[in-house]
């Protein structure tokens, strides 16, 4: 986080940011594809980090609190002066990184500075209903030696890259509602399934979530034809409505006109099955052990290949099984990441 890579990005090209912590940021060399944003802007660490971060789910990201685990800089300060955003925090911020974020919300935008020394209790207290629970705090730290050394399935083939995702996964995890699971690619997270009730619905959330993030990629959406006074969270809901089932709310011959210069073709099933049927190389994290292998059919499904999760399941053979049966490589990590 403390060199100087930068990479360049071009406007009006909606789709890559993710969810991560900042301190997990891949630099990525290339184009980085954001929405609206001033052409050959250079993007620093930090603020490659946020931009992965915040495209994550951009249905979900509408109006937040960003938290960065380095000092703001001016690169990620300007991302963020561009964003529907209700507040940041971090442990430091740069003058001129401080002057832009206070111009946002005609000066009301919340800026808060961490205590980078400051230590939390060791026990955590939460208070329902007049019981009171304690817990130990979640101190694990969560990397490659720690998680992904009992490899279980056939295919042991995984790269220090796809390990990487995984960890990304993982981390994800800690800080999501329980029940939860977390789809990565490519040094990003880009679906979170969290909260269920069921572990599958959970796969099913996060899995509908990502390939949403593949689709976003295709050609046909990139180049959607918006107008020019269309705003950035318009533009999102449109790209949602539009790779979903009910493209006609928004390319339909009575409302077309309301979003994009010239009326757009239609995305199909079968081009978005098509397209989506040559992902590859995806990375699942689950924070509890999967109970059946229906789970890892719906991973495959969006080209799930590398798995880690907990492992401790009366039906762990049967897990084991199915990844088998598309060569995917399964690590079981011995500890749950519930977080409730």
């Amino acid at each position: 986080m403390k060199n100087n890579a930068t990479c360049t990005i071009r406007s009006e090209k909606i789709t890559i940011d993710v969810r991560i912590c900042a301190a997990l940021a891949a630099n990525r060399g290339g184009e980085v594809y954001l929405a609206a944003i001033a052409p050959d802007m250079e993007l620093s660490p930090l603020a490659n980090a946020y931009a992965r971060a915040r495209g994550a789910d951009r249905m979900s990201s509408f109006g937040d609190w960003i938290a960065l685990s380095d000092i703001c800089d001016v690169p990620t300060a300007k991302l963020i002066q561009h964003e529907v955003s209700d507040g940041i925090i971090a442990p430091g911020y740069e003058p001129e990184a401080l002057a832009i974020l206070s111009g946002k919300k005609k000066g009301n935008y919340n800026v808060v500075a961490i205590d980078p020394a400051y230590k939390p209790a060791p026990i955590e207290h939460k208070q329902v209903y007049g019981i009171t629970f304690e817990q130990g705090r979640n101190e694990l730290v969560i990397n490659a030696d720690t998680m992904l050394n009992n490899w279980v399935t056939e295919n042991k083939d995984v790269t220090e890259e796809q390990k990487r995702d995984l960890v990304i996964a993982l981390i994800t995890l800690k800080y999501t509602q329980s029940n939860s699971v977390c789809y990565t690619y490519h040094g990003q997270t880009i679906g979170v399934g969290a909260g269920q009730q069921s572990r599958i619905h959970c796969t099913r959330l996060a899995g509908q979530k990502a390939d949403n993030w593949q689709l976003r990629h295709m050609d046909k959406v990139l180049n959607l034809p918006f107008r020019d006074d269309v705003a950035k969270p318009n533009r999102d809901n449109a790209i949602d409505v539009y790779i979903g089932d009910t493209p006609e709310d928004v390319i339909g011959d009575d409302v077309w006109a309301e979003t994009f210069t010239e009326q757009p073709a239609p995305l199909t099933a079968e081009e978005k099955k098509e397209y989506l049927s040559k992902v590859t190389g995806v990375c699942l994290g689950s924070d509890a052990f999967f109970p059946f292998g229906d789970n890892i059919e719906r991973a495959h499904k969006s080209g799930v290949q590398y798995i880690a999760e907990p492992g401790g399941s009366i039906r762990d053979d049967h897990v084991i099984a199915t990844c088998n049966k598309y060569n995917m490589a399964l690590a079981f990590t011995g500890i749950r990441l519930f977080h409730h």
